[in-house]
């Protein structure tokens, strides 16, 4: 069973990203939506790897892909890749910065407050290994884009 603070938890990382998008633009975001649903897809595949091989724990008993790790790839991937696609698409140096430090602070900082509020936890690997797997996808979003703006021209 789901607690209470899990679900509002899954809601609002849901929610919220969702609703930056109404400030990105009509033209950006279809600009970038491909990219954006190549990188939610890809990171349901990641998620659901990582899930079978225990890389991370939750508090609430019973284990659910749907509970624990479906909330984070259709919540925060898309809406922040087509943030940051859109204020670092052309340059790359600001692009790999933009997501070394999401990433970052996702990894070294956001996952501890995750588990001091039991919600989610590391368990196979470490923080550094997360980081690493939070950023490699960085790159394939970034190719994705550059295939498809090729296309578009």
């Amino acid at each position: 069973m789901i607690t209470r603070r899990h679900l509002l938890f899954n809601l609002s990382i849901i929610i919220f990203p969702w609703l930056t998008l109404l400030f990105i633009g009509k033209k950006s975001f279809k600009r970038y939506s491909v990219s954006g649903i190549f990188i939610v897809v890809f990171e349901i595949i990641n998620h659901i790897y990582g899930h079978r091989r225990n890389w991370w724990k939750t508090y609430d008993g019973h284990k659910s892909f749907l509970k624990d790790e479906l909330p984070f790839s259709v919540g925060p991937y898309m809406p922040l890749s087509m943030w940051i696609l859109k204020y670092s698409y052309g340059n790359f140096k600001k692009y790999v910065l933009l997501n070394l430090l999401s990433d970052g602070l996702f990894a070294f900082l956001f996952i501890d407050i995750l588990k001091k509020y039991r919600i989610i936890s590391l368990n196979g690997i470490n923080h550094i290994q997360f980081f690493i797997y939070l950023n490699y996808k960085a790159y394939l979003l970034y190719g994705v884009q550059y295939l498809y703006e090729l296309t578009r021209r």
